[in-house]
């Protein structure tokens, strides 16, 4: 990464790497578990463009606090790597500065955690204004306590000239003007939020979905099925970074159905932080669609991940509508299974148009839900207040007299403020 006067320049497409891929089995993490981790890992190594030449699993009762897996299995890395020309090593938790230190001492090559890893992609991935400041906050707060091994001379290239106080070291320069850097972010981001909100109430009539899961769980594939666009959908993890909003016709009504990045295990902190804002369109959503992997052979704990991850938004009592998408990849023995588990989930492949009727309905029955019947009379010298309730009501029938006017039908719970005032 590299700095300017005024940011942090996302890093540009670089050519594909090699790596050496390091995990962990301890008292915490069972063997199966640690290596459907690394294998995870391998996945995301791959979508960040680093091929991976050989995995390493330790089994220990817990992380050596200094050089993670322990200096002997450090050695047995760097002569692997020595040998096989690996350009950096990459592990499978986060690792604090001295570790990156101590490991950088012995491998003699570059290190990488999962927390780098997935912000490395996430740089990568990010398009818009608000999508790269988030990533950009989230790559200077991982940053900053590891200053010492990634920070040289940045006083040089923001001016020099007063950024020194008296006896000042070279990083407490440099902590000082990332911390300005994370200001001026957070501003933009809350500039942007602001925005986001004006954009927001203009839409507030329509009711909000929202598709949320496990990265790579198919959401963007499900999108373009039932809306008919062409959402960008990759079979790589993190495929869509941005939110996106679209239209949708379902049935009588007019809904917003958002595509949302993908949860992951271990998702480190600063990009959860930092991407609050994106993740907006969840917070305010009627409904979610959780998204479930069918075929993973860990879809209990993703569902596990993707429900904590909500929690931590402060999405967690929103009304969710789980969908096991992937069908046509599990056997019917598994698919029964999951039916008994989750009697009221639906069943879908997106990519081959299974389960789509039903999956409408369902979404249908749960808007449909907030609905109740109601009748109010109405001045014909007020007949803007008429205008308003049609525009967020069913209007089913009505009646005239000479001065007023009768509408009968239902409404959304949101607006029954509406019907109050009018009574």
């Amino acid at each position: 990464m590299t700095f300017q006067t005024d940011s942090f320049t996302l890093p540009k497409k670089k050519e594909r790497e090699s790596a050496i891929l390091v995990g962990l089995a301890t008292q915490q993490t069972p063997l199966a578990k640690a290596k459907e981790y690394l294998d995870e890992l391998e996945l995301l190594a791959d979508t960040a463009g680093a091929d991976t030449l050989s995995k390493h699993l330790q089994q220990r009762f817990s992380p050596d606090v200094s050089t993670y897996t322990g200096k002997g299995k450090l050695h047995e890395i760097a002569t692997e790597a020595e040998a096989l020309q690996a350009d950096l090593v990459i592990f499978d938790d986060e690792l604090t500065g001295s570790q990156i230190r101590n490991i950088e001492k012995i491998v003699k090559r570059k290190v990488l955690d999962r927390t780098g890893l997935i912000l490395d992609i996430f740089a990568f991935r990010a398009k818009s204004t608000a999508s790269r400041n988030q990533v950009e906050l989230a790559q200077l707060q991982y940053l900053l306590p590891r200053l010492t091994r990634f920070w040289t001379h940045l006083s040089r290239q923001s001016g020099g000239i007063g950024t020194k106080g008296p006896g000042e070291t070279q990083i407490e320069t440099d902590r000082r003007l990332i911390g300005r850097r994370i200001a001026t972010l957070k501003e933009n981001l809350e500039r942007i939020d602001r925005q986001r909100a004006t954009q927001s109430k203009r839409r507030q009539d329509l009711h909000r979905i929202a598709l949320v899961g496990y990265t790579n769980a198919g959401k963007s594939t499900l999108m373009n099925q039932l809306t008919e666009t062409d959402v960008l959908a990759e079979d790589r993890l993190f495929a869509t970074l941005d939110s996106t909003v679209r239209r949708w016709q379902l049935f009588n009504r007019t809904v917003l159905l958002s595509d949302t990045v993908g949860f992951i295990r271990k998702l480190p902190h600063h990009l959860v932080e930092s991407f609050k804002s994106t993740l907006d369109e969840v917070r305010d959503a009627d409904l979610l669609l959780h998204v479930v992997d069918a075929g993973s052979v860990s879809w209990d704990e993703h569902i596990e991940v993707v429900e904590k991850t909500l929690e931590e938004l402060g999405a967690a009592d929103k009304p969710v509508c789980l969908v096991f998408n992937k069908v046509d990849s599990v056997d019917e023995i598994r698919l029964q299974q999951l039916r008994q588990a989750y009697p009221d989930a639906k069943f879908v492949s997106a990519e081959r148009g299974i389960g789509m009727d039903q999956l409408r309905k369902a979404i249908d029955y749960h808007i449909e839900k907030a609905y109740h019947p109601f009748s109010v009379t109405i001045p014909l010298s007020e007949y803007n207040r008429v205008i308003e309730l049609r525009r967020v009501a069913v209007i089913e029938n009505e009646s005239y007299d000479e001065t007023t006017i009768t509408l009968y039908g239902r409404i959304d719970m949101r607006y029954d403020r509406l019907i109050e005032e009018m009574c």
